[in-house]
């Protein structure tokens, strides 16, 4: 997503630099020789400059937002590898969706550790339509009012729209089961596959439940109910249950594959499944708060305990 947001970015005409850390060896010879990233359909514009491991500081001068696009396992390392590097940024915006594994904290707090304001990111926006320029509405959540409004002046263009809420804990909290969810719906599509059957109603049954789930799961945990039945929730759930990393693991695994063999084999094609560790983050969180939350436990029953596939259908009970 960093790469797309980049692009969406240099089109309204901002200058845009693309910092690679050493975790980005893979892509980062394309990015620099052919102008392209492997799994994004577009070429990046003129106004994208590409800067390598050991020009940060480089990359970082001058700038007013640092965007950072590391998946929540790797904010902190990212947060560390940046460190004063980015004594020019004013604000900090992450693209992570999920919480820190080892805390469970929100991106939000990790990178606050950076002492500067920070704006999350949630909303349906698939990277490669980004890329393109297709439309899209993203949600930008913060506590600081003023980073808020600055982040999304910047952000705002014909093609990527921008709303924004003060509750950016729901917002967070959102981002984090919209995973799980997607990983059931997916595992749904899978089993339907195998038997060769549609399952359109029990989709769209398990599509409700889990976004009602959602709303609990903010609620309880101090976020704003209604922030679950917006783009940071329903509308990011939907958009990956229909197309993101998420929903095609669950349905590899609905279709028979083992669950860690499944995200192996995904990670092996540079893809990461943030969704196998929301599912434990979101059951051991509910169960801290008391929360009854059928669906999300089926998906963690069967990612982490070896439950088959069709407990996920047996949550609708």
């Amino acid at each position: 997503m960093g790469t797309a947001l980049a692009i969406s970015l240099a089109r309204k005409g901002e200058q845009v630099t693309l910092w690679g850390s050493e975790f980005d060896a893979r892509v980062l010879p394309e990015l620099i020789d052919k102008r392209s990233h492997p799994a994004l359909p577009t070429n990046l514009p003129d106004n994208v400059h590409v800067a390598g491991p050991d020009e940060l500081e480089q990359a970082a001068k001058g700038a007013r937002i640092g965007v950072m696009a590391a998946h929540s396992g790797g904010a902190r390392s990212l947060a560390g590898l940046v460190g004063t590097a980015v004594e020019d940024i004013r604000i900090v915006v992450s693209l992570a969706k999920g919480l820190e594994p080892e805390t469970r904290k929100r991106m939000t707090e990790v990178y606050g550790e950076l002492g500067k304001p920070v704006v999350a990111v949630g909303g349906p926006a698939l990277a490669a339509e980004v890329a393109e320029g297709l439309p899209c509405t993203a949600v930008l959540g913060s506590e600081d009012a003023e980073a808020l409004g600055e982040t999304k002046e910047a952000f705002s263009s014909d093609s990527y729209l921008v709303h924004d809420t003060p509750d950016c804990a729901g917002l967070e909290y959102c981002t984090t089961a919209k995973n799980v969810g997607a990983i059931a719906s997916g595992i749904v599509e899978g089993i339907g596959a195998r038997r060769e059957q549609a399952y359109k109603n029990a989709r769209s049954a398990l599509f409700t439940q889990a976004v009602h789930e959602m709303a609990a799961f903010v609620e309880g945990l101090g976020g704003r109910r209604e922030t679950a039945f917006g783009l940071a929730g329903m509308g990011d759930l939907l958009v990956t249950s229909l197309g993101g990393r998420n929903r095609q693991y669950g349905e590899m695994v609905g279709s028979g594959a083992d669950p860690k063999h499944a995200e192996a084999d995904m990670k092996e094609r540079g893809m990461t499944v943030e969704g196998t560790e929301s599912a434990l983050d979101v059951y051991d969180l509910a169960k801290q708060a008391g929360l009854d939350l059928p669906v999300h436990e089926a998906v963690y029953r069967v990612v982490h305990e070896g439950a088959p596939p069709g407990e996920v259908l047996e949550a609708l009970r």
